[in-house]
This record gives structure tokens, sequence and C-alpha cells, in this order.
């Protein structure tokens, strides 16, 4: 039914950093018919749009500050989204338009849905990586890239103080499928029975009571090309918060780099694909879950040893 996230609409406190900040991390801005907001794209025809953070446009804010104000999910067929709006008539908000459907989820976020299909773009596929028993790469070296630039959003994460009526809402209004859990503390969930770990993490944490954004996640093509954006971004002094490193909950590399637009902008790839045959675990969480390894601050661009002296969320 849901095929993944088409748009995520931003309002932040300062829209030129912002603008700065996205086509550093390597989006593509584009021409939008909306005066006063700024839209960039993934490979995959997704799209960040900024505001400024009082635009009267933009739906009410579930956070304080620069955040995410509207997640806009790509919906397969037009039966879909006859049957969300069936099973969403009586959540918050809601707004049957004639060609979308519109509500909050229970942590007063606004979601969107629309008709969509999000591009795969065969032309960037990755070269293969090369293991013992498995040789997919012959007589071509792996590459090695100057900047990234971002094939989808893949996922986004928030923290929520209700993680039970949160994770329900999600699993039994719009079809999301639990992957994998840490007890009572935070649920991985995709968008479909058939896709890669998750489109979507919520969780909850005891010094965060309220709702919030934790990160946006983009899609890269490899882990070169994670490390390639990592070191980018340091190099145009956009201050890591850690990475590169590896998830093994989700099998996924990332690198994190702290963002003007609220929480953390995260790049990553090599995540796990999942089938309706996959049963969710439940763990306990520990550090180990999140990190097999990581980068503290990450890597300095000059010196590809870690970053020394990182400012926190600093571009200078």
């Amino acid at each position: 039914m849901i095929n993944g996230i088409k748009v995520l609409k931003f309002g932040v406190e300062d829209v030129a950093k912002t603008v700065q900040y996205l086509q550093d991390f390597g989006l593509s801005e584009v021409k939008n018919a909306l005066s006063n907001a700024h839209c960039f794209r993934t490979q995959n025809g997704a799209e960040v749009q900024v505001y400024a953070v009082k635009d009267e446009r933009l739906p009410a804010a579930f956070e304080a500050g620069s955040t995410l104000r509207e997640v806009t999910w790509a919906v397969n067929r037009d039966a879909d989204l006859e049957v969300l709006a069936l099973t969403l008539q009586d959540a918050p908000s809601f707004q049957r338009k004639a060609d979308s459907i519109v509500c909050q989820d229970p942590n007063g976020l606004f979601l969107r849905f629309e008709v969509a299909t999000l591009a795969y773009k065969a032309e960037a596929v990755a070269e293969g990586i090369n293991q013992y028993g498995q040789i997919n790469r012959i007589n071509a070296p792996s590459p090695v890239y100057a900047q990234a630039e971002p094939m989808a959003i893949g996922h986004v994460v928030f923290f929520t103080p209700d993680l039970e009526t949160t994770q329900a809402f999600y699993e039994n209004k719009l079809g999301f499928h639990l992957s994998d859990a840490y007890k009572q503390r935070g649920a991985f969930l995709r968008c479909s029975s058939e896709g890669w770990h998750h489109s979507l993490f919520l969780l909850k944490l005891p010094h965060k009571p309220d709702a919030g954004l934790n990160h946006v996640a983009f899609v890269v093509r490899d882990i070169h090309e994670v490390i390639g954006g990592g070191l980018n971004m340091n190099r145009l002094k956009w201050d890591s918060f850690i990475g590169p490193g590896r998830h093994p909950i989700s099998s996924a590399y990332f690198w994190y780099v702290h963002s003007p637009l609220g929480g953390a902008f995260e790049y990553y790839t090599n995540d796990d694909y999942l089938t309706a045959q996959w049963q969710p675990r439940f763990y306990d969480y520990s550090l180990e879950l999140f990190t097999e390894w990581a980068i503290d601050g990450g890597l300095d661009h000059a010196t590809r040893r870690q970053a020394v002296h990182v400012k926190d969320g600093c571009h200078e």
C-alpha cells in the first residue's frame, strides 16, 4: 500500500544556512512553484522542502525550533488511498482532499498520503563487493566518491512519549510491519511487507519525554559513498555527530552529520532486505546493538583520521 517517503517538509530558523547545508549534503535544488520555499531532490525523486519556521503555510509543529513539519508517504494506487481514507477518518486533523489525505499521528506530526512512484535509477547501481566465495567485481576498482549524491530518503526517526500507541497507529492504521524492536524502548518499522529493514524508527527515551525529530536517513550507493559524503561534509566544516560506523541490528553502514533542519542527517547503505517471512527480534537495548563500531565526531578530510576539536552543530 505504502512504498516509501516522497516529501519531507521542514520549517527552519535559518533558511540560508539550511539551503547551503542541503547543497553540500548532495541534494539537487529544483524549482518550486511555491514562493519562498526551497525544494531539494534525491536521485529517485523524493523531496526535502524548506520553509521559514513561521511560514503560515506550514502545519503546526510537534516541537519547538527547526524541525520536520510534515511527512508525505507515497501510496501505490488510488484504491490504496481510498482504503487509507476509511482507516484514518477518525485520526486527528483528518482531511480527504482531491489527490491526498492529511492527518496527524499520535506524536502530533502531520502526515500526508499521495499516489506516487519513486523512480529506481538502474544507471546508479554501485560496483559489486568482492567477498570470500563471492566475486562480484572483475577487472574494475571500487569507486572513490568526492561527495555523496543521495539516492533516496530511506527512513525517519522520531522520539515518542507513547511508544505503544504510536507504534499501533503505524501498524494497524497504515499497515507498517515490525522488523525488530528494543523492548519498551524502540520499534523498527518498514512500510511494506517486503522491503528494506526500516522506513520508520520510533524511540522512547527516559531523558526525552516529548515528541520530536531524531534524524533523517538518506540512502547512498555503497560504503564508499558513505565515506566520501562524510569526508566532504567535514571538508565543508559541517560537524559530524558519529561515523563512519555500522549498525548490527540492520547491518547498515552509517555516518551522521548535525543538521540545521533539526536532529541529524544520515548517509547509510547496506541495510537488511526483509520479506513477510521475517520474524521480528526483540532486544534489551545495548550500545553494542546501536553500533558494532563507530568513530565519534567523524573523520577529518585532511588527515583521514579521527576529527579533533569537534564543535557541536558548527558551520564555519
